[in-house]
């Protein structure tokens, strides 16, 4: 299954951004949000699996809101009062519950940008 993440664009400070991710097969399965830094490691954001249910890095609880219609095969991540912190590029993959080990391969991600 292919995984195209988009919707990231810039924001300032404050503001919020709606990220999808298209599958091109069915997404019945536990998937997540992770972002990158240059620099850094990959780190997991948010992760919903089959049945609704979900779990947030904590930096980003009560933020963020990770939600899928599987109608559809797509996967969302809401993204509100945004800081300067969250800029990065964005990736949705499937992943392992409850620990997020991502488990498929990467898709082109998303760019988020966070302006003061």
């Amino acid at each position: 299954v292919q995984l195209q993440a988009s919707g990231g664009g810039l924001v300032q400070a404050g503001g919020s951004l709606t990220l999808s991710c298209a599958a091109s097969g069915s997404i019945f399965k536990t998937m997540g949000w992770y972002r990158q830094v240059p620099g850094k490691e990959r780190e997991l954001v948010a992760l919903a699996d089959g049945n609704g249910v979900t779990k947030y890095a904590n930096y980003v609880q009560g933020r963020f809101n990770i939600y899928r219609d599987d109608a559809k095969n797509t996967l969302y991540l809401e993204m509100t009062s945004l800081k300067l912190e969250d800029i990065a590029v964005y990736h949705c993959n499937f992943g392992q519950w409850p620990t997020g080990q991502p488990l498929g391969s990467w898709g082109r991600g998303t760019q988020v940008t966070v302006s003061s």
